[in-house]
């Protein structure tokens, strides 16, 4: 695809000579005598979608072209890229990238299509999706149809063809920013849409991606051959907060002889109490933290109690609120299945996988926490214990789904908290 960066429109608009690439292609099938000779019958090759005109605007007045690979219309919300090489489909139905538009860094996205195994919520909750380049086939033994496809029926406004490095650096360097994915050529409308939403600071999404009513989990971890499994005879009573929960943590929690019975977002610390449980989750979600303050007066109250608490990414921070601590936004967030962390308990060094654009900051933690885990590439939070009371969280993905499991460990900790606090062993120190 030809491109160039036009003067005219400041040294940020990239401008896309040819936005209807890929053309329609066409191939001579073999005739029918070369067919039989070969002892097989092809069909004639499929003749590939002419994909209309689109464009990505920021806030600060970007213009990026492309073509369109999803529904048509336009999308807002607040770009961020991830660095993920594969997983692309857990992280669009991933609730914690409500309302954001993710840009993924690597080049190639939708090699594998899509499945309706790999989902990790019930719809694709990213507000749009920027890749560089959508190749012309999917292939994979699980495929069902092509990420194009998918996006279009799921209602999702996609973008691809521009450049996603130059995207990145923006952001990088600026920080993530409101921006607006246009099917068309209207680029002044698109910059007005992009100014017009209001950002994730102060925003409660964990409701709004939330279950809405109870439910119980009991499938456990795939395994090829067998696919996803079911629960053998579980052990604990577990109750998770649903801020926008994955599947894949459910199913490690049942994997590990937990009963998990999930409650929507703004339950109380009385409707958990309620189940008799043995521990409490506090899951992952969108927006910010500081607008929940529902989930932050039941963590609150359960960790007073002494319940033993596992908390992941906003569970994280939703916790840290409980205990006093503060947080505040990042200037990019972290987005990626590459990011190193430092397991301060044992000088140890895991590669996680991450998504948030939120963290707590460490310096306004209370005497009672322990820091436990730090970011390598930036220092940040990224994990604290408690003390004094049976309650441990996580800034990053233990689950993964996508990305390294290294830090998978913090379930088999979550279950010995709980084991421990049953025994009537000292749990406090136990989540250390």
């Amino acid at each position: 695809m030809l491109s160039e960066l036009s003067p005219a429109a400041g040294p940020l608009v990239r401008v896309v000579r040819e936005p209807n690439w890929p053309r329609r292609r066409t191939m001579r099938p073999p005739d029918k005598d070369d067919r039989s000779a070969a002892g097989c019958s092809r069909k004639e090759p499929p003749v590939l979608p002419s994909f209309s005109p689109a464009l990505l605007a920021l806030a600060d007045g970007t213009v990026l072209r492309g073509y369109s690979i999803g529904a048509t219309g336009h999308t807002i919300g607040e770009v961020v890229f991830n660095t993920a090489i594969t997983g692309y489909q857990e992280i669009l139905t991933d609730p914690s990238y409500a309302r954001q538009i993710v840009t993924l860094t690597y080049p190639h996205i939708g090699n594998v299509g899509v499945n309706s195994e790999d989902v990790e919520s019930s719809r694709v909750h990213a507000a749009g999706l920027v890749i560089r380049d959508l190749p012309v086939l999917a292939s994979n033994f699980r495929a069902q149809r092509t990420l194009s496809d998918y996006l279009a029926g799921e209602g999702v406004v996609a973008i691809a063809g521009l450049d996603t490095r130059h995207l990145t650096r923006i952001l990088r360097e600026r920080g993530a920013q409101n921006g607006c994915i246009l099917v068309g050529t209207d680029e002044q409308q698109a910059v007005e849409l992009a100014r017009a939403f209001p950002g994730l600071a102060g925003m409660d999404l964990a409701k709004v991606v939330s279950t809405h009513a109870r439910y119980e989990w009991t499938e456990a971890e795939w395994r090829l051959g067998e696919g996803y499994r079911a629960q053998q005879t579980p052990q604990h009573r577990v109750v998770a907060f649903d801020y926008g929960i994955k599947r894949n943590i459910l199913r490690m929690l049942a994997e590990r002889g937990c009963h998990v019975t999930v409650l929507p977002a703004q339950s109380s610390a009385a409707d958990a109490l309620a189940l008799d449980p043995d521990g409490v989750f506090l899951s992952n979600g969108p927006g910010d933290p500081q607008a929940c303050d529902y989930a932050v007066a039941a963590t609150r109250e359960l960790i007073e109690r002494g319940v033993p608490t596992f908390g992941i990414c906003l569970g994280h921070q939703v916790m840290a609120l409980a205990v006093g601590a503060k947080t505040l936004k990042m200037k990019t967030g972290h987005h990626g299945a590459n990011h190193p962390v430092k397991d301060l308990d044992n000088g140890k060094v895991v590669i996680t996988s991450q998504n948030h654009g939120f963290a707590v900051d460490a310096s306004t933690l209370p005497a009672n926490a322990k820091v436990t885990h730090v970011s390598l590439f930036d220092g940040t939070l990224q994990g604290f214990a408690l003390q004094d009371k049976p309650a441990f969280c996580f800034q990053g993905h233990p689950e993964a789904s996508p990305g390294p499991r290294d830090i998978g460990y913090l379930f088999d900790r979550f279950v010995d908290l709980i084991e421990a606090s049953k025994s009537g062993r000292n749990c406090a120190t136990s989540a250390a």
